[in-house]
């Protein structure tokens, strides 16, 4: 007897402030979907202004599914991830929605898009920290879940780094180095999850080491490095149709599942 072919699903990828939020929000409440969030810091609780989480008002609009996950002193990485990602995929399903999984964490996404596959637990060794078997983070080496679409979104370099300047700056008036200073609070400066470039560049704010236009140029700096990889990684999928304007990703959805349930 021959298996169900999957049901479809939605990806959304790009570079850091692409717009992936906008458009997955955007999508979701065309065809009827919720989201799931491939991000591998918006699924700390409290965490929110420097990880650009999706706002209240975007979770109020649309179901999303992996935010606030567990807390910043917690541990979290790419086999969780897909576990919780793939249980999400068939809840949003039995639902009668469509999966939609946006984000920027290409290794989380790839885990789910390729089944990859995890050492068994008494077999790991800590100097591989993902616990993948060999080869597994390489898509050419794997095959791509069926009826699955992935769309990617590119801006030119300098559009990018306007709106990741933009984006920033709109970070601190909403509070940021006060979101950051509450959680370096309760959790201490040495936390793992507080140690990415944003939140390490206020830590270095808040010690009185560099002033608040420095912080704001470190944190621009390590998104802009970021996106670089993110870039990187992206490429080399092959199965990526790439945009440079959200409004034809609707065109594209819309083509796609015509013609793949």
């Amino acid at each position: 007897m021959e298996s169900q072919p999957a049901k479809p699903l939605i990806v959304i990828v790009g570079e850091t402030a692409s717009g992936k939020t906008a458009l997955g929000i955007e999508l979701a409440k065309k065809f009827n979907g919720e989201i799931i969030a491939a991000d591998s810091r918006t699924v700390y609780r409290g965490m929110d202004i420097g990880t650009a989480k999706p706002t209240k008002t975007d979770q109020a609009e649309v179901a999303h599914h992996l935010l606030d996950v567990i807390n910043p002193d917690q541990k979290f990485n790419v086999s969780l991830f897909q576990k919780l990602a793939q249980e999400a995929i068939q809840d949003i399903h039995k639902k009668g929605k469509l999966p939609i999984i946006v984000g920027g964490t290409g290794l989380y996404i790839d885990s789910v898009l390729y089944n990859f596959t995890f050492i068994p637990h008494g077999q790991r060794n800590p100097d591989n920290p993902r616990h993948l078997m060999p080869g597994e983070d390489n898509p050419s080496n794997k095959e791509l879940r069926s009826n699955t679409l992935i769309i990617g979104l590119v801006l030119p370099k300098d559009e990018l780094k306007k709106r990741i300047t933009r984006r920033v700056d709109d970070m601190f008036t909403k509070g940021f180095i006060e979101e950051a200073k509450s959680l370096i609070n309760r959790y201490g400066a040495g936390n793992e999850a507080l140690l990415t470039p944003g939140y390490k560049a206020a830590q270095q704010y808040l010690k009185g080491k560099i002033s608040l236009e420095e912080t704001k140029a470190l944190f621009i700096q390590a998104d802009l490095s970021l996106a670089k990889r993110q870039r990187t990684w992206f490429k080399r999928n092959s199965s990526i149709q790439w945009v440079n304007n959200p409004s034809n990703a609707v065109e594209i959805v819309t083509t796609f599942l015509n013609t793949k349930q």
